[in-house]
């Protein structure tokens, strides 16, 4: 009666094959406890599926509370983090944007705090270099107003509504009606964050197995033949190799492809993954001191995603962005990277036709500034009056985020 946990709010499920008795596993933390030290290499306790910073930091946070379980992750890329936690603008987000007393605020709220503990603790460079949200235009400045409450209920710590006196002196090239300071927002390189998570881990004794892309998931349904495990470890996960690892519980972690891996480990794969690639333009290094903190627009709710905005980087280079297109592929980083799956997957099993008819004019004019790089900069222009399309690096930084789009 082994259960297959799926982490952070999904729907708890069973492997594939069911469990013996009929036995329907509760999704709490305390079912972690049962279990000893691996029996072989290709054994263990826990095994969590997702080298990224989600199941990094989880494996890290299970093997310190119990360090008597055997936990292994398994990573189908050879190194560690280099999609969704190696693709990002590095924001320590300060928690001002989610509904009060949702899990998404409290976590913001919680953990921005914990990523400078750790960081200080572990002697990672970050930069508390903070945040003005932006009102300039007058109809604008009610929902600055609302989001400001909303951060004060979350428990934001240090915000202001400032006036254009104050925006000067916090950005002098920025331009504005009003604006929320928010001094508590920084920026941090994630991936060697989630590679820190990875040391702690392994030195903690847990195992990393890289290059095993996991293709199935499912329960022994006979002990395996000569093995002093028996049925200890009945959960059966296997690779594009034909290479398997045995386990107790699997904790899904797969960020781009949480949704199959759900479908694999017996879970709801609702809902979808719908892929969206950002589009950063770079601010040529001759023109960053335009810009000293992060900016960000004020968010319009009817849309999901927060607009273009001006992101210092902990290299020193200045991003500018992102769009939101569709993406061809899961892990498509260039315009033209394309996979038939992934497209038939997003068009037939996902809700992409209800968010498209729900965002319609956004997705249009975000495909327009994809086009045209001088929509993008007339954009940036309602901030700092002084860029310009000569300012601007011709290469493009790309990354992919992913909307959940429930299929009904």
């Amino acid at each position: 009666m082994v259960p297959a946990l799926r982490y952070l709010g999904r729907v708890c499920g069973r492997a594939r094959g069911g469990f013996p008795g009929g036995f329907s596993a509760a999704c709490e933390p305390w079912l972690l406890c049962q279990g000893g030290r691996r029996a072989s290499t290709s054994s263990f306790d826990v095994v969590i599926v997702g080298g990224g910073i989600v199941g990094l930091a989880s494996a890290r946070a299970l093997i310190l509370r119990h360090p008597a379980l055997s936990i292994g992750v398994l990573e189908k890329e050879k190194d560690l983090a280099v999609h969704q936690t190696g693709h990002n603008s590095g924001v320590i987000h300060s928690g001002i944007y989610y509904k009060p007393e949702s899990l998404k605020a409290k976590l913001c709220v919680q953990g921005s705090a914990l990523i400078y503990e750790y960081c200080t603790q572990k002697g990672i460079s970050y930069k508390q270099c903070g945040k003005l949200i932006v009102a300039v235009e007058q109809e604008e400045i009610p929902r600055l107003q609302a989001l400001y409450e909303r951060g004060l209920q979350n428990g934001v710590q240090g915000l202001r509504l400032i006036q254009q006196e104050d925006i000067k002196k916090k950005e002098p090239y920025c331009r504005g009606l009003m604006a929320i300071d928010c001094p508590y927002t920084g920026i941090v390189n994630y991936r060697q964050v989630a590679l820190s998570f990875a040391q702690d881990f392994q030195e903690a004794g847990g195992s990393v197995l890289t290059n095993f892309e996991v293709e199935d998931i499912e329960m022994a349904k006979e002990s395996p033949s000569r093995s002093e495990d028996g049925m200890k470890y009945p959960i059966i996960i296997r690779n594009t190799k034909g290479e398997e690892v045995r386990c107790q519980y699997v904790v899904t972690c797969a960020g781009l492809y949480s949704d199959r891996i759900s479908e694999l480990s017996g879970c709801n794969p609702n809902p979808r993954i719908v892929p969206f690639r950002g589009d950063y333009l770079i601010l040529k290094p001759e023109k960053r001191y335009l810009v000293k903190g992060n900016i960000y627009p004020v968010p319009d709710s009817r849309f999901p995603f927060l607009g273009v905005h001006f992101t210092p980087r902990m290299d020193g280079s200045i991003w500018l962005g992102p769009n939101a297109v569709l993406a061809f592929k899961r892990e498509g980083y260039r315009p033209f990277d394309f996979s038939a799956r992934d497209i038939m997957d997003t068009i037939i099993k996902s809700g992409l036709i209800k968010l498209v008819f729900q965002n319609f004019s956004y997705g249009v004019n975000e495909m327009y500034k994809a086009c045209f790089l001088s929509a993008t900069v007339k954009h940036l222009q309602k901030f700092i009056p002084e860029i310009t399309v000569s300012d601007i690096l011709s290469q493009v930084t790309t990354t992919v985020a992913f909307a959940e789009v429930q299929l009904e």
